[in-house]
């Protein structure tokens, strides 16, 4: 059961309330979450809505919403098996009660981290692997490679809009696939996890364990150059405590290279349209 911080207003009055015009507007949910927006059709990518597991892994941020007040969603995109990105308490009543198509490379099913029913019917489960390629709405979803050697089937997302293309990594390291993505597509934000080394409490023996889930500094800017990406949207940073990374840091680390042209930080709530500068704070869209 999801218990959201904010009530129903960040998704009544700030998500389903914004017009994205011809163009398309993509929220950070906090995690590795975000919503994609454009007049006919709204994704969701990794949305966890879930608490952790404390003692062990603690939940930093807000809890956005409950997803059973969201009442537009074709589609939710999983980048892999995790309980942060695989969470049915978190895409249940997508699916279930909007009939939205869930989408997840197979280990997300056969093998999830999550214990207990899927929440997905037949009908609505899309099996998918890296090649694949298919329509949602006027979102055309590419599935792409990705290295994260702490999942078992971890792929990655191009989504393309005649508005712009958006570029999910799940929790990938630098890849070789980036590559050939970076070559292949003409990327206009892309979303990376970052992070830091840090220590997660493990009630056995009674104390830190020294872990390291996501990219460091210099990984990220190299995974940003494999990508060419133009503007670089650090993800995962403000979840957990004991793995927080500051990206403010990044501006540094990225100013010998090519890539990103921009780094533009978010905070759970922010937004920012394909095609335009700038992050906008919650309630900012009709600004400027």
């Amino acid at each position: 059961m999801v218990q959201s911080t904010w009530g129903d207003w960040f998704v009544r009055e700030e998500v389903e309330a914004t017009d994205p015009g011809d163009g398309v507007v993509v929220w950070y949910l906090g995690c590795n979450g975000f919503v994609l927006r454009s007049q006919t059709t709204t994704l969701y990518i990794d949305p966890y809505f879930g608490t952790g597991d404390p003692p062990t892994l603690i939940r930093m941020i807000p809890v956005p919403m409950d997803p059973g007040n969201v009442t537009q969603c074709d589609a939710t995109l999983v980048t892999h098996e995790h309980i942060d990105h695989m969470h049915p308490p978190s895409y249940g009543p997508l699916v279930e009660d909007l009939g939205a198509a869930l989408y997840a490379p197979s280990a997300s099913y056969e093998s999830p981290d999550y214990d207990g029913d899927l929440r997905v019917p037949a009908d609505r489960r899309n099996e998918i692997a890296v090649g694949d390629e298919f329509a949602v709405g006027d979102f055309t979803v590419h599935v792409t490679g990705a290295n994260d050697p702490d999942a078992i089937e971890p792929v990655s997302y191009v989504v393309e809009h005649d508005a712009g293309t958006f570029f999910h990594a799940g929790d990938s390291r630098p890849a070789e696939a980036f590559i050939g993505v970076g070559d292949r597509f003409d990327i206009d934000a892309g979303a990376l996890a970052f992070g830091t080394v840090g220590s997660i409490y493990e009630p056995e023996p009674d104390r830190g364990v020294r872990t390291k889930w996501y990219m460091d500094e210099n990984e990220i800017i190299e995974a940003a150059n494999q990508l060419r990406l133009p503007r670089l949207l650090p993800s995962h940073h403000d979840m957990w405590q004991g793995e927080a990374g500051d990206p403010k840091v990044l501006h540094e680390h990225a100013v010998s290279f090519e890539y990103p042209r921009i780094v533009e930080p978010l905070y759970i709530g922010c937004s920012l349209r394909l095609g335009e500068p700038g992050i906008r704070r919650i309630g900012a869209l009709g600004e400027g």
